[in-house]
């Protein structure tokens, strides 16, 4: 972990939906990072006010940029900000990587399960990222839980990972309304719906979770019931309260 805090280019943006982009940049002097961990954003007023927030990094430690992807908070006081008004050849103010728990390294050669809901698929893309770039061939699965198809992250890299990786299997839940001609209606992820997506308990298996409190809590608590080890769960909580809805 680096507690000093460099200067970063904005030096490209892909928006994401209507709410989210991914903002790339170039950090001097950064010295990589492992995939789930993330940095902390310092913003400074004209009066002096600062605010620090951390968002997950989404791209590998490979790339020759450093990725994040920002998800609008309609009340926050930082992400508005990264969302609409940063542009290309700003500068931003950032610390890290941060993080050794919530990782993946390409040495671990288990079985992986990733469960992301909304916007916590963003460090487990990062580890999906490392995965394929890696010479691991271990299994990774992703179940994926949205609202709506509108509010996917990433939705044409893992569309055609889904199809063309042998490596990764992608699941989805939406909650509230459907792509057009998927075979189920729209329904909250339950206990049930959870262990029909994803791969079975065994040796040998880690679990990522990543997403709202609620959600991540009331995940690793279904997965506990339903026999899974709990040293084999890693989860990751950010902002709010919002869950299985």
């Amino acid at each position: 972990m680096s507690s000093v805090w460099h200067v970063a280019e904005v030096v490209g943006e892909v928006r994401e939906n209507a709410t989210a982009r991914t903002i790339r940049l170039r950090v001097d002097g950064l010295m990589g990072h492992l995939a789930g961990q993330h940095i902390d954003i310092r913003l400074t007023a004209d009066d002096g006010y600062t605010a620090i927030r951390s968002y997950s990094v989404a791209s590998t430690s490979e790339d020759e940029h450093l990725e994040i992807t920002v998800d609008e908070l309609p009340d926050g006081e930082v992400s508005p900000y990264l969302v609409r008004d940063l542009t290309v050849g700003d500068r931003l103010e950032i610390r890290g990587p941060v993080g050794g728990w919530f990782v993946w390294r390409p040495s671990n050669a288990n079985r992986v399960q990733l469960i992301g809901g909304g916007s916590g698929v963003v460090p487990l893309m990062s580890m999906i990222r490392a995965h394929q770039a890696s010479n691991n061939s271990a299994p990774f699965r992703l179940l994926y839980s949205l609202k709506s198809p509108d509010a996917s992250l990433y939705r044409g890299e893992l569309h055609r990972l889904d199809q063309e990786s042998a490596k990764l299997m992608v699941d989805y839940v939406y909650t509230r309304s459907t792509p057009e001609g998927w075979p189920a209606t729209p329904a909250r992820l339950t206990s049930e719906s959870l262990l029909g997506k994803i791969f079975p308990m065994e040796e040998n298996l880690d679990v990522f979770v990543c997403g709202q409190t609620v959600f991540v809590e009331t995940v690793a608590d279904w997965l506990v019931m339903a026999g899974y080890s709990p040293e084999s769960i890693k989860t990751e909580r950010f902002g709010g309260t919002g869950g299985i809805r």
